[in-house]
């Protein structure tokens, strides 16, 4: 199984907002590496729900609900979604100033490819996240 990170924006789709949706289609993703992410998830996968600009941290995990299909906000065939559902929220937030002293996640995505909006994250990566969130 591989494991995922998304991105938003508090402002514009904050986890507690998720939350109540209880599902959403994950859309606006205009960058050609991450919407081969996007394509690249499958059905069950777990995904880190990371909050950025504001607050800047991993706060809870979602799953993919649905494979990759058209993007519903736009006619351009290059664009697509998933669904995605939250899962839990986190014990704890894990911020991105922990991520970046953690040794251990040197080589992950969100630390060298800080700007990727959809990013794939390692089983490793993923154990040492939860293990900071307190969630091992």
């Amino acid at each position: 199984m591989a494991y995922w990170l998304v991105k938003s924006e508090p402002f514009k789709y904050s986890w507690d907002q998720f939350v109540k949706d209880k599902k959403t289609f994950w859309d606006g993703v205009r960058n050609y590496a991450a919407r081969n992410n996007l394509k690249a998830m499958k059905k069950g996968e777990q995904v880190l729900y990371y909050h950025s600009n504001e607050g800047v941290e991993v706060v809870g995990i979602a799953e993919v609900a649905k494979e990759f299909y058209q993007d519903p906000t736009t006619a351009e065939e290059a664009w697509v979604v998933v669904d995605l559902k939250p899962v839990k929220k986190l014990k704890r937030s894990v911020p991105l100033t922990a991520i970046k002293a953690d040794k251990r996640l040197a080589d992950m995505a969100l630390v060298k490819l800080s700007r990727l909006s959809v990013q794939p994250v390692t089983e490793h990566e993923w154990n040492v996240i939860m293990e900071l969130a307190g969630e091992q």
